[in-house]
């Protein structure tokens, strides 16, 4: 989950400076894809043949900026950036779109059908207090594959600017829903993201859910992207789970010395303020030692 005060925040051809810094693996077959073509948004129409995609993993153990509150130029040795969907890649890195995918921002909720907002027994939306979202109800395969078809777009834009991959977040808002979703309703509809991805030549990662890391290969998650798990003493769940592929958000000091020490020459680590702001805006923070 995005810390608070983020604002939503793009369009480059993916670089070869991107590629020579990632792993390119083939995926087996994607059995998402519609009749249409590659790529459907999990239709309930006739699935047409799977066909294998390539796509292009973070390397291990690089430096990594967590940017998603705004783009600015990567410090030397950064060679993987996180960005919010409605920024542009960084040329010659290996570049994350950052997605809102399981609950709707504030300012973007009026946009949402009325009945894809989770509903507790009296008919009001759920919301994250957190962040002031509302829970975006994938609660049944109708409601997924709407709401998928949405998300699938914003997927669709990230795939079109050259990112190398997708950060599908809040895959956790299944646990603030009030026991009105599930661990699995959750699986299932990072699998659609995933699948849709995947048929865009998108590697998907895992945001944070280490209770969810044993099932990542059944849902399609290629790599993690995680907060804290160095302050919360989960970063060995996910470097199981992904083989090392792991880029890591510490934001405190605390957390940052107890990743590094442990995990340090493994994962990719940073620490961010928690504005995750841009230099020269006050509270900046960017450490990696």
């Amino acid at each position: 989950m995005r810390p608070k005060g983020v604002a939503r925040a793009a369009r480059s051809r993916r670089t070869a400076g991107a590629l020579a810094v990632a792993l390119v693996v083939t995926l087996p077959a994607l059995s998402g894809c519609d009749s249409r073509g590659s790529g459907g948004s999990g239709g309930t129409g006739r699935r047409s043949s799977p066909q294998p995609a390539a796509v292009r993993l973070p390397p291990r153990h690089a430096g990594f900026d967590y940017q998603i509150g705004g783009a600015y130029p990567p410090a030397e040795g950064v060679r993987i950036v996180s960005r919010d969907r409605s920024g542009s890649p960084a040329p010659g890195l290996y570049n994350i779109c950052y997605v809102n995918a399981f609950q709707a921002q504030p300012e973007e909720r009026s946009s949402w059908p009325a009945d894809l907002l989770l509903r507790d027994a009296h008919g009001r939306a759920v919301i994250d207090e957190d962040w002031n979202e509302a829970l975006l109800d994938i609660g049944t395969p109708a409601k997924r594959e709407r709401v998928a078809e949405r998300v699938n777009r914003w997927i669709d834009g990230c795939a079109k600017k050259g990112f190398d991959a997708v950060e599908p977040d809040n895959y956790d808002s299944y646990t603030r829903s009030r026991h009105l979703l599930t661990a699995a309703d959750a699986t299932a509809f990072i699998t659609l993201l995933s699948r849709h991805a995947h048929a865009r030549r998108l590697a998907v990662a895992q945001k944070n859910t280490a209770d969810l890391a044993g099932v990542r290969r059944r849902a399609g998650l290629d790599f993690a992207v995680t907060e804290e798990c160095g302050r919360y003493d989960e970063c060995g769940v996910y470097a199981t789970a992904f083989d090392d592929r792991v880029v890591d958000v510490e934001y405190t000091g605390a957390g940052l010395r107890a990743a590094l020490a442990h995990w340090g020459d493994r994962l990719s680590i940073v620490r961010r303020d928690r504005e995750v702001s841009t230099p020269g805006s006050k509270g900046y923070v960017r450490e990696v030692r």
